[in-house]
C-alpha cells in the first residue's frame, strides 16, 4: 500500500464527518438562501440573490449588528485584560495559592451557559435577588440592570464572569512556555518585575492574544444564549432581534421564514470571517 494512500485512510473519517457536519449544512444554507417561499402562490421558487438585497436593506439585522459590534468593542477588551492581569499574577511567584487561584478563576466557565445566566437573572430581578434587595435597603429604584439603558452592560458582566477563566487559561498556558533563560536574561540586565512583563511576557504572549480575540469576537457575534434567557425577564427590552443569531434564530422558529433566516446567518458568517481574518492579518504582521 502506497504512503499517499495509507495517509488517506488516516484522515479520511475525518474529511468524512467533516464534510457532513460542517460543509454540508453550510451548502445546504447557501441552498436556502438562494430560494422564497411564496405563501400565495405556493411552493418555493428560485429568487437568486433577493434575499441578500433584502438582508442588506433590513434595519433589524443592521440595528441588531451594530449592537453586537458595541458589545465587542467593549465587553472584549475588558475581558481580555482582566484574562490577562490574572494569567499574569498566578504566573509571577509572588502570588501564593496559585493553583487555588487559577481553579477559582476558572471555576465559572466549567459552569453550563445556560444555569450562569439563569444565576445571573435571579441575581438582576427587578423584584426579586440582589438588585431588588439593595433598591429595598437604599430605598431607591435607580439600580435596574434589566433596563433597557442596562442591559447590554448586564449581559457583558455576564460574558466577562463566563470566559475570563477561559482566556486565562490561554494566556497562562502560553507563559508557561517561555524559556527560563529569557528570565535569567532578564534578571542580569537588572530588570525589575514590570519591565520583565513589558519585554519577555508580553511579546511571548502576542500570539495567544490574537488567538484570543479571535475567539472572542466569533463568539460576540454569536451571541445568543444570554439575551434568549434574559428575554423572559425583560420581554420588553430584549426583542426578537436583539442579536442577529437571536433575528436568524426567531425568523426559523418563529416566523418559518427558513430562506432569510439562512439568508442571515450567511450575512452574518462571512461578516465575521472577514473581521477575525484581519484581526488574525493584523496580529500576525505586528508578531513579525
Amino acid at each position: 500500500m502506497h504512503r499517499e494512500t495509507r495517509g488517506w485512510l488516516f484522515v479520511g473519517p475525518f474529511l468524512a464527518v467533516f464534510a457532513l457536519t460542517f460543509l454540508a449544512p453550510i451548502g445546504y444554507a447557501i441552498y436556502l438562501s438562494l430560494f422564497r417561499d411564496q405563501a400565495f402562490f405556493g411552493g418555493t421558487v428560485f429568487v437568486g440573490l433577493d434575499n441578500y438585497v433584502d438582508a442588506i436593506q433590513d434595519s433589524k439585522l443592521w440595528e441588531s449588528f451594530l449592537r453586537v459590534l458595541l458589545f465587542l468593542v467593549v465587553q472584549v477588551p475588558v475581558m481580555l485584560v482582566f484574562a490577562l492581569l490574572a494569567a499574569l499574577a498566578i504566573d509571577s511567584a509572588r502570588l501564593h495559592g496559585a493553583s487555588f487561584f487559577r481553579v477559582v478563576i476558572f471555576l465559572p466557565y466549567a459552569v453550563p451557559g445556560v444555569v450562569a445566566v439563569l444565576m445571573w437573572g435571579f441575581i438582576y430581578g427587578n423584584n426579586f435577588g440582589l438588585a431588588a434587595d439593595l433598591n429595598d435597603l437604599l430605598g431607591t429604584t435607580a439600580i435596574q440592570p434589566l433596563s433597557g439603558k442596562w442591559m447590554l452592560p448586564s449581559i457583558a458582566n455576564i460574558v466577562t464572569w463566563e470566559f475570563v477563566g477561559y482566556n486565562m487559561l490561554i494566556f497562562y498556558s502560553a507563559l508557561r512556555t517561555v524559556p527560563e533563560e529569557l528570565y535569567e536574561a532578564a534578571a542580569i540586565d537588572g530588570a525589575g518585575a514590570f519591565r520583565t512583563i513589558r519585554a519577555v511576557k508580553l511579546p511571548a504572549l502576542r500570539g495567544a492574544i490574537v488567538i484570543a480575540t479571535i475567539f472572542s469576537i466569533i463568539g460576540s457575534f454569536q451571541l445568543f444564549n444570554e439575551p434568549n434567557i434574559l428575554r423572559t425577564l425583560a420581554p420588553n427590552v430584549i426583542t426578537t432581534y436583539y442579536t442577529p443569531n437571536m433575528y436568524a434564530y426567531n425568523l426559523s422558529f418563529a416566523g418559518q421564514q427558513f430562506n432569510y433566516s439562512a439568508t442571515v446567518a450567511i450575512v452574518m458568517g462571512i461578516i465575521t470571517a472577514v473581521i477575525a481574518y484581519v484581526v488574525q492579518l493584523r496580529g500576525s504582521r505586528e508578531a513579525l
